[in-house]
């Protein structure tokens, strides 16, 4: 009995090369990731990567510390996967990226919580002894370090955990104070009086970054004060009127101010609307330029300008405090200012020293007496006559009662408008005078002048940041450092009661700094002031200053406690931020470095946008529109929230949500897949079957080509820190050049081919190169997925985050060649469109079904012959023709038939006697046997 098989019953797939790889095409990163870092943290990956780079340049970008205040929201991760994807490229660049993370402890967040704690138990707070509280505070912050810590790591971010820092650790504490100290013994620390952004409900200083504006809505008053002595006639027997959204400010009066240049009429009141409190008759002093609305506003229906008068001939004009009579009997000089406008009120600026910054620098300039009225609780003060007690929140109703009894209050009205609130609390600020510690922005020292030479010498990205932090260093005032609070580094300054005068001893800074160093800053408190003091004073000629420093202060002091401290290269190369924080963190960290040492901590900058919801609003719980990371990475994967960093423009704010997350997950895939086909494509590829260069098809150089523009693109990504677009460009690759295109063409040689033919070696050696280039670019970004495609080809003991992005020759570079392939892909899609249209019209099925008629004018003609044309537009045939003005290819069925291996038809199959159904190339490859596999 024959048991041949004949060629018509063989079944020649296990002669075809499919794709086999262990990766499998769904990513599962939920799972899979947790079970990578596992792997990461069992093998001390950190240790392995400094030791690989050991002997490399260091790159060190400095973390700026998150709060240790609950878990990470959305915003948080775009920063540290950021900061991450920045870290891995420059390592994979050929730097030493050593990553120390950190984080800021102190400060009245987390007192607020505690606080909060003990409210909700009817506990008084300023009960409990200072060291027991504090105690509270850093274990708290100890907690929610530990929390974020964890939440860090489950996003992939690698740095030093283990060598982390905190700004309530015992050396950071010390540096903390050093560093204040060094303010101080360079005469550049001084106690003052001046209006300080105040928080009534923490009770406490703010700096400008915990300030946020509101909405809110204030009583707005216009207020008589009478002419007493008159610097011209016409003002005699009149009242000035001043307009003010602040009424609780007006027991703190003690002057009006007016604009040299302005008009000012003397108006007599003629006719007044029913209700108005204006009477007839009487004489009042506005602005010229904004009379018809103070007329409109006060009830005034008619008048008569008696005089108009430039600003400055009022100067000298003395006029009555408008409650004069009930314990406000001081005169009130009105005084020429340039802050005031006529944008609106009356063009008359009531002056109250003690609330606000303009009105403190004038009265200053002219002596008056700057009296503290409203207490650290927002309550006035008990001297203050009529008001004592009332809070400022609740001051509007008895200021206005006591001005109309006054005969002074001449409207009263209402506006919302954009207000200083505490970023915490929510709660209204006010403008108040308080003794405070500050660092001078002019004077000898000239931080200012300093700060801004270091920022035009400092890179941003984007450029336009420069400007920013400049106009802010340009126009603050004074550093207000000092807080009325518990929790933090004080202000370790002992004052000569005597003299008033700081004790300026570098003996007695020495014993703070290594106190704090053995005990931290605690030990302010449980020691007593000899200590510190030492023999040569007597700690009861001194008082010790209790006041915590500004927490921007400790955070703009990590460059000396994580860098130099610990031997790192200062300046730091890179601070990276959100663009909050060129009021915040970048601004304290260039005004300590640049007042202890003259230049900027960092040689760069960056800053990314905020994050909204998909409707570009602010997030909100209110709104239900918040997106936890661990949600995305429970549901996603990290790599999938990594992706959308990478594939957003971060200077911009950026978009997430449920949708925009599915795209993502999308995109992904198609990395994904195109990694998958890469390495199932390569089983059982070895170095004997390279092929070099200079010996490859055309179509493999083009791809080595891009590859080298894309390498290009990375490495200039890599110095200048602008990653915008870089790996939608990369994305991009993967889908249109090789996965609808390259692979799409190279599928029938690599999988039908003999596995000696120049073709299928070529395609697989340049497979081979996209492998570890698209591994070792996309493992910054897709750390997880990159790390399993690497280690799919390489074995479970090999990692792809070891590796350097590949130095590709400079020879694959070949503009004239990308030019001539970019005209061939503009031709085949001549091709392509009408197979798409014989497709739907059911002339034929797949491309492969196609023969092809393509017309082309003569300077076209050579650029490949019709075999190459035929593969490049994956048909059975193409036949060239003169270009007639019909620029379409013409599209009939193959003639032929279908070889079962490849799908070609061709009129040669059946032509092989041995194999009928064969193609003569499959025929060829199959009698090599070199393609069949053991049964």
């Amino acid at each position: 009995m024959n048991d041949a098989v004949t060629d018509s019953q063989r079944d020649y797939r296990d002669t075809v090369f499919l794709p086999q790889t262990s990766f499998p095409m769904r990513g599962d990163l939920p799972k899979k990731e947790p079970q990578i870092l596992a792997k990461w943290d069992a093998v001390d990956l950190w240790s392995k990567l400094r030791a690989a780079a050991a002997e490399r340049p260091l790159f060190i970008l400095h973390d700026g510390p998150p709060y240790a205040n609950g878990h990470l929201h959305i915003g948080t991760a775009l920063n540290k996967i950021l900061k991450d994807v920045i870290n891995r490229t420059r390592q994979m660049a050929g730097y030493n990226a050593n990553y120390i993370p950190g984080w800021d402890c102190h400060g009245l967040p987390i007192e607020w919580k505690i606080e909060e704690e003990y409210r909700a138990r009817k506990q008084d707070k300023d009960a409990v002894p200072i060291l027991d509280f504090r105690a509270e505070c850093r274990a708290y912050a100890n907690h929610w370090m530990d929390v974020q810590r964890q939440e860090f790591r489950r996003l992939g971010v690698e740095g030093a955990w283990g060598e982390r820092y905190a700004t309530m650790d015992y050396p950071s504490e010390a540096a903390i104070a050093a560093e204040i100290c060094k303010f101080l013994l360079n005469g550049s620390l001084y106690r003052g009086l001046r209006p300080v952004m105040w928080s009534p409900v923490e009770k406490t200083a703010l700096a400008e970054a915990e300030i946020e504006y509101h909405d809110h809505t204030s009583t707005t008053i216009w207020v008589r004060f009478p002419v007493v002595k008159a610097s011209v006639p016409a003002l005699e027997g009149a009242a000035v009127v001043i307009w003010t959204t602040t009424p609780w400010t007006m027991p703190g009066n003690r002057a009006v101010a007016a604009g040299a240049e302005f008009d000012y009429a003397v108006v007599q009141v003629d006719g007044v609307a029913e209700g108005s409190l204006a009477r007839a008759g009487e004489k009042i002093v506005v602005a010229e330029a904004l009379l018809p609305t103070v007329l409109a506003d006060t009830g005034i229906t008619a008048h008569t300008v008696l005089a108009t008068l430039k600003g400055a001939e009022l100067a000298d004009t003395i006029l009555a405090h408008p409650l004069r009579g009930q314990g406000y009997e001081q005169d009130t000089p009105l005084l020429l200012g340039d802050f005031v406008t006529t944008e609106a009120g009356t063009g008359f600026v009531h002056i109250a020293p003690g609330h606000g910054e303009d009105d403190f620098i004038l009265g200053r300039a002219h002596g008056l007496d700057i009296p503290e009225t409203v207490g650290d609780d927002g309550t006035f003060n008990a001297w203050v006559p009529l008001f004592a007690g009332a809070h400022v929140y609740k001051a509007a109703d008895p200021v206005c009662a006591a001005l109309q009894g006054a005969g002074n209050l001449l409207a009263r009205g209402k506006i919302v408008h954009s207000y200083p609130c505490s970023w915490r609390s929510k709660a209204p600020l006010i403008f108040r005078a308080t003794p405070q510690w500050f660092i001078p922005m002019d004077g000898p020292h000239d931080i200012r002048g300093k700060a801004l030479a270091a920022i035009a010498i400092t890179k941003f990205v984007p450029d336009q940041g420069r400007n920013r932090i400049g106009s802010m260093v340009a126009s603050r005032p004074d550093w207000c450092i000092s807080r009325q609070r518990a929790w933090g580094v004080p202000i370790t300054v002992f004052v000569e009661k005597r003299t008033g005068q700081p004790l300026r001893d570098p003996a007695v800074v020495q014993r703070i700094v290594a106190a704090f160093e053995k005990e931290g800053a605690d030990t302010w408190y449980s020691s007593p002031p000899s200590r510190f003091l030492g023999p040569d004073y007597n700690p009861d000629e001194y008082e010790q200053v209790m006041d915590i420093v500004d927490v921007w202060f400790e955070s703009g002091s990590t460059h000396a406690f994580v860098l130099e401290k610990r031997g790192l290269p200062w300046p730091a190369d890179l601070y990276l931020e959100g663009s909050d924080q060129h009021r915040g963190w970048f601004h304290s960290s260039l005004l300590e470095a640049v007042g202890t040492r003259g230049r900027a901590p960092f040689k760069a900058v960056l800053t990314h946008g905020f994050v909204n919801d998909e409707k570009g609003r602010k997030m909100s719980k209110s709104l239900g529109n918040t997106v936890a990371p661990e949600e995305v990475a429970a549901k996603f994967g990290v790599d999938i929230l990594r992706l959308w960093v990478m594939s957003s423009d971060t200077t911009e704010d950026l978009r997430i949500g449920p949708e925009i997350l599915k795209q993502q997950a999308e995109l992904y895939r198609r990395l994904r897949n195109t990694l998958r086909w890469v390495l199932g494509s390569l089983h059982g590829f070895s170095e004997a079957e390279c092929v070099p260069e200079a010996d490859m098809p055309e179509l493999e150089r083009w791809v080595l080509h891009r590859l080298t523009e894309l390498d290009a693109r990375i490495r200039a990504s890599v110095e200048s820190y602008d990653w915008t677009g870089v790996y939608p460009e990369l994305h991009n690759f993967c889908a249109v050049d090789l996965s609808a295109f390259y692979f799409d063409i190279r599928k029938d040689a690599i999988y039908c081919d003999r596995p000696d033919s120049l073709r299928r070696r070529a395609a697989r050696t340049v497979l081979d190169h996209l492998h570890r280039c698209l591994c070792t670019w996309l493992a910054p970004v897709l750390c997880f997925t990159a790390e399993e495609a690497w280690t799919a080809r390489f074995g479970a003991d090999s990692s792809v985050h070891l590796e350097l992005f590949p130095v590709l020759p400079a020879h694959w570079r070949d503009e004239a060649l990308a030019a001539r392939w970019e005209t061939i892909r503009g031709i085949r899609r001549r091709i392509t469109i009408p197979i798409e249209e014989a497709r739907k019209a059911n002339l034929i099925g797949s491309s492969l079904q196609a023969a092809v008629e393509l017309p082309l004018d003569e300077a076209h003609q050579t650029l490949l012959d019709e075999a190459a044309w035929a593969e490049i537009a994956i048909v059975s045939s193409v036949k060239l023709g003169l270009d007639t003005g019909e620029p379409l290819a013409k599209v009939t069925p193959a003639p032929g038939e279908k070889c079962v291996r490849c799908w070609r038809v061709l009129p040669e199959v059946g032509t092989n006697t041995t194999h009928p159904t064969l193609c003569l190339r499959c025929a060829d490859a199959v009698e090599s046997g070199l393609v069949c596999k053991p049964a």
